[in-house]
């Protein structure tokens, strides 16, 4: 069964940390410096927010697969699309392994499919914090330079 999935960049996290434990009625499941997840079940959706120096807002919406057949019909249907903006492998992202295929809807909104394999210590495995594209493209029409299988860029 799949999980939504949703990214908000934020500009106070322990203010935003205070605020979603009231309305989500529980605790992040994951809290970093710059970061924090809740993996809930009610409503089920993989909610996540950081404070990275991005404009604050969504980021991006997604769907967490849970085994690589789920993963690999959504980059099947996604690439029917032609909407796939960037396939990645073995990625570091959000203090997280896995696998992922980034798309753009129409409307420019960010969507981001993936499996994760496993926790990671760092935020991204990027060689410089300052990479621009992490976390997807930054459109369709741009696909980041730096990013790809392997790279570690989220």
């Amino acid at each position: 069964m799949k999980r939504f999935h949703v990214h908000v960049n934020v500009d106070q996290l322990d203010r935003s940390i205070t605020f979603y434990t009231t309305l989500f009625g529980a605790a992040p499941t994951v809290v970093k410096p710059d970061y924090a997840k809740w993996m809930l079940d009610d409503p089920r959706v993989n909610f996540a927010i950081s404070q990275r120096g991005r404009q604050t807002g969504v980021d991006h919406l997604g769907m967490q697969a849970e085994d690589d057949a789920e993963l690999a019909a959504i980059g099947t249907r996604l690439q029917a699309a032609d909407a796939v903006a960037l396939a990645e492998k073995g990625t570091t992202c959000c203090y997280a392994r896995s696998d992922k295929f980034w798309a753009e809807d129409p409307q420019g909104v960010r969507w981001e499919t993936f499996r994760t394999h496993g926790e990671a210590t760092t935020y991204t495995s990027a060689p410089s914090e300052s990479v621009a594209a992490c976390c997807g493209p930054t459109t369709r029409s741009e696909p980041a330079a730096s990013c790809g299988p392997n790279t570690g860029c989220c």
